[in-house]
């Protein structure tokens, strides 16, 4: 999972989709792993103390990591389903040798649990559209099906990687050198199968121009920033101060901030974006100081069936997560809190999209929809 073993990974990846120079993928490590019989995730719990790894055996294990947060992100998420549903083929396979009518009502009951797990990410869904299509339609004995489920999974995670590598390659152009990129939560490697999306775009534009410094946002409650993205940006060596969350229209009204870029956990129609609670009020003093916002993002990301961000639903996590951290205790006892996981940004704070296909600009309704004629996104 690390060292020189994920760096072929991606290397190879970037070479084979798109010409992405492989020099731009230094990461050390890997996300997610997809292997006959297991699914390996880093313990994103445990960061940025300890890097340790985590192997789940049955869907039902890859659903409680998905729920706990041992992943996070979107795509990791998306991808660790597709994992998570070769496990479930491979055990029904076991079960149900020769029917297959059993074979697909498990793993229907695997989809619906791992769907159940966050539901605000849309690349859950869609990871696990793209399974169910496998299983559908396949005509062989549960076995042949589970060995082609798994071969699915494994190209899913491959494919985000690759997707990640094209993102990072279209968003470092809108960067120079010496610019300075303000980002919110954790939209790297650890949110993805390897690469990034909004620290790929920072990662490709580093080994671009040079010279390319990061702001990043604490992000409360879960400090993703503080835990994840500070740790991913020393692993890589880009230079970074980590500021609290109050913090960022500071630096943006002292025009201390070039851009800001920001992943996305779903993607209405119309370009309204669903991220990490907190995205919402930088892209209001992003607007208000004219300081380019984007959102990197691959298209699977995007949820066509949803006409604008009213209809995403927003996850409510736990109040003890607010009012506590890592078990102990920071508010008054009996303390209430909310504790929306996301927040909804307009299309109108959004400057542009990056994605795999390429830097997409308003009217997002159309540019969005050109972009997912191909079948890449949600629909």
């Amino acid at each position: 999972m690390t060292g020189e073993r994920a760096q072929r990974g991606v290397a190879a990846a970037a070479g084979e989709h798109g010409g992405v120079p492989a020099d731009v993928s230094r990461l050390r490590v890997r996300t997610v792993e997809i292997l006959p019989g297991e699914v390996i995730l880093i313990d994103q719990l445990a960061l940025p103390h300890a890097e340790r790894y985590v192997h789940c055996g049955n869907w039902q294990e890859v659903a409680a990591r998905i729920t706990d947060m041992t992943v996070r992100g979107a795509p990791a998420i998306g991808v660790t389903a597709a994992g998570g549903l070769a496990l479930a083929a491979a055990a029904a396979a076991v079960a149900s040798p020769a029917d297959p009518a059993a074979f697909r009502a498990a793993l229907e009951q695997a989809a619906s649990g791992l769907l159940a797990t966050r539901p605000t990410a849309v690349n859950l869904r869609w990871a696990v559209d793209e399974m169910r299509l496998v299983w559908t339609a396949c005509a062989e004995p549960p076995a042949a099906c589970a060995e082609l489920l798994l071969a699915r999974a494994q190209a899913i995670l491959q494919d985000d990687i690759a997707r990640c590598l094209r993102i990072g390659a279209h968003g470092s152009a809108l960067f120079k050198a010496g610019d300075t990129i303000l980002t919110h939560c954790n939209a790297g490697a650890l949110a993805t199968a390897g690469y990034g999306t909004a620290l790929g775009v920072v990662r490709a534009a580093s080994a671009r121009h040079g010279g390319i410094s990061v702001l990043v946002d604490e992000t409360r409650p879960w400090l993703q920033g503080a835990r994840l993205t500070a740790w991913e940006l020393g692993v890589e060596g880009i230079p970074y101060r980590l500021i609290s969350d109050n913090m960022a229209g500071h630096f943006i009204q002292r025009g201390a901030v070039d851009g800001v870029v920001v992943g996305a956990d779903r993607i209405a129609a119309n370009g309204d974006t669903a991220n990490k609670i907190g995205t919402y009020t930088v892209s209001v003093l992003a607007k208000e100081h004219g300081v380019p916002f984007y959102v990197a993002a691959p298209l699977s990301t995007v949820d066509l069936t949803v006409s604008s961000g009213a209809g995403i639903p927003i996850e409510e996590r736990a109040e003890a997560e607010v009012t506590a951290f890592h078990g102990c205790q920071v508010a008054p006892d009996g303390a209430r809190a909310y504790h929306p996981a996301f927040d909804v940004t307009p299309a109108a704070n959004i400057t542009a999209f990056v994605t795999e296909a390429g830097v997409l600009r308003a009217p997002f309704a159309r540019s969005l929809a050109t972009a997912c004629a191909g079948g890449k996104c949600e629909s």
